[in-house]
């Protein structure tokens, strides 16, 4: 056992607090990292608002990178000193899905078995709910070992810890889900942290024309930086028809959604040409319903409506691959690193996030190069 510092949101909607934490020895199937980065992720909000579920209280962060310190006494798959990237898809190889060859659609993913507890005070021994599973806004965090990711040791912790969750899922919507490739039109709806990825595996992959859609003008020049050859400010054009106009009238082959909104799904469907592909991965709230439409226009447009769960990514198999990418300087993973801040700073970096100034701020340990 271990005591370290990490992040917990203790109750609904109170401010996050820095407490000291007990890590658990790693038992069969587990790692211990030592945490070098994680990213400031939406979720990470979701979580301490409640948006997620109530099992107060969190260990926040999941977005990270880190080095193996100790793995439990069957783990074979990484090893002491191995650099990382944590993931949230730690597959069980025994499901349907991954019976199937289908790895990335894993139904039984699973985590560390033990739990992580407060250190001190009247609450010592309670256990904490880790975000996606990891809890990374920690000096060291306890994962199953599925969910260590094994890279190039020599990359920025900070740059390929982002591939942990948003930049995945946004590169991995439009190349693993939307199946995007040269000579194919695509539009994304939203230029966040996901939807700017997703114009960045839109752009490896070829696609052209690459429409980025949005209502500030900040995000836009963000999206344009990483690949988007035209943009739609919907603050004061309709999407849809931005979309249309850009694409000889017809619509884009791929439009993904990456708000998760009824009305930015709804704009998605109408904005792509006949038998195209309509890609769902930003994350609505649970009260949030399928827009209104004619069953005609569902038929009669043709093509696909999908869902895109983590960029339907399989870590073991992308990860490396993109931390290559970047390392060639063919993916520019420092873009999305607005700023560097310490394990103090994350209650502001909420409000940067809120308020739309970062792609992502970035949590570094002490240790990290």
């Amino acid at each position: 056992m271990q005591q370290v510092k990490g992040v917990i949101a203790r109750v609904k909607g109170a401010p996050v607090e820095v407490v000291t934490i007990n890590v658990p020895d790693a038992g069969p199937g587990e790692a211990v990292v030592k945490v070098l980065s994680c990213g400031v992720c939406h979720t990470d909000l979701h979580y301490r608002e409640g948006g997620i579920n109530d099992d107060f209280p969190f260990l926040l962060g999941h977005e990270a990178s880190g080095v193996v310190e100790a793995v439990g006494p069957d783990v074979t798959s990484v090893a002491v000193g191995d650099f990382v990237v944590l993931n949230w898809r730690a597959v069980c190889g025994e499901c349907r899905a991954c019976k199937r060859g289908e790895a990335q659609y894993c139904f039984a993913t699973h985590n560390a078995k033990q739990k992580m507890t407060l250190a001190d005070g009247p609450d010592a021994g309670t256990e904490l709910s880790p975000a996606l599973g990891i809890g990374a806004f920690a000096e060291k965090t306890l994962v199953a070992a599925g969910q260590c990711t094994k890279v190039d040791a020599s990359a920025r912790p900070a740059a390929v810890g982002l591939l942990g969750c948003g930049v995945m899922a946004g590169i991995g919507a439009a190349i693993n889900t939307g199946a995007i490739t040269r000579g194919k039109s695509i539009a994304v709806i939203g230029c966040g942290g996901v939807g700017v990825a997703a114009i960045a595996g839109a752009a490896l992959a070829g696609a052209s024309p690459i429409i980025a859609v949005d209502i500030d003008a900040k995000k836009l020049g963000a999206a344009s930086a990483l690949g988007a050859t035209h943009t739609v400010d919907a603050s004061s054009a309709d999407p849809v028809t931005g979309i249309r106009d850009l694409t000889g009238g017809f619509g884009a082959d791929v439009v993904i959604d990456a708000v998760g909104r009824p009305e930015t799904w709804k704009q998605a469907f109408y904005a792509r040409d006949l038998a195209g592909t309509v890609v769902l991965v930003g994350v609505p709230t649970p009260d949030m319903k399928v827009p209104d439409l004619p069953l005609i226009d569902v038929f009669g447009r043709g093509g696909a409506l999908k869902s895109s769960w983590y960029g339907d990514c399989l870590p073991s198999r992308d990860f490396p691959m993109l931390v290559d990418l970047y390392q060639q300087g063919r993916l520019d993973l420092d873009a999305f690193v607005t700023e560097e801040i310490g394990i103090d700073d994350i209650e502001a970096a909420f409000e940067r996030m809120h308020h739309g100034d970062v792609l992502r701020s970035v949590v570094v340990l002490e240790g990290a190069p």
